[in-house]
């Protein structure tokens, strides 16, 4: 089996109250919410910005109005799947109403959340530990990797820390 790679597009938005929008995926169909930022993988022919403003209209209705910043940005490498991403998150300015309306059928919910709830619905390290980060300090620009298979159904962190991070 080769390796997929893939390039996906994240956005952290957030409401006039500094809550964090998250999504709800069952995107196993098992009846299995795991949440996540909203976005996801750039298509063939689209532009990473490009990416984000359709990932985001159609998993929370909403449209982006600008894109403040590179949040940060993660490199995840899952042995197991045969699998490497690059996910970039940037931090967005929003207009418009929650209304989920995924194509593909993987989203179940939409909403914001305060930071503390938004870390403790992250279950994915590669998803919860940046924007952890992210959250706490408002420091931009930050670099993540994340490699390996735990054998537990998990991605091991390797040593790179935040602290040492490329800028």
């Amino acid at each position: 089996m080769g390796r997929r790679d893939l390039l996906v597009a994240a956005g952290v938005l957030r409401d006039r109250f500094g809550r964090v929008l998250l999504v709800g995926n069952d995107w196993q169909g098992l009846g299995r919410v795991r949440h996540t930022l909203p976005g996801g993988v750039v298509e063939p022919g689209e532009t990473l910005l490009e990416a984000l403003y359709r990932e985001i209209a159609e998993e929370t209705g909403l449209k982006l109005t600008g894109i403040k910043h590179m949040a940060y940005t993660v490199h995840i490498e899952d042995e197991r799947r045969g699998e490497r991403a690059i996910a970039v998150a940037f931090e967005a300015t929003w207009d418009g109403l929650l209304n989920p309306a995924d194509p593909d059928g993987f989203i179940v919910e939409a909403r914001f959340c305060t930071p503390d709830e938004a870390i403790d619905l992250l279950e994915s390290p590669p998803m919860r530990e940046p924007l952890s980060d992210y959250l706490r300090t408002g420091e931009p620009g930050r670099f993540y990797a994340f490699k390996g298979w735990d054998g537990r159904g998990g991605l091991r962190v390797p040593p790179l820390k935040p602290e040492s991070s490329v800028r």
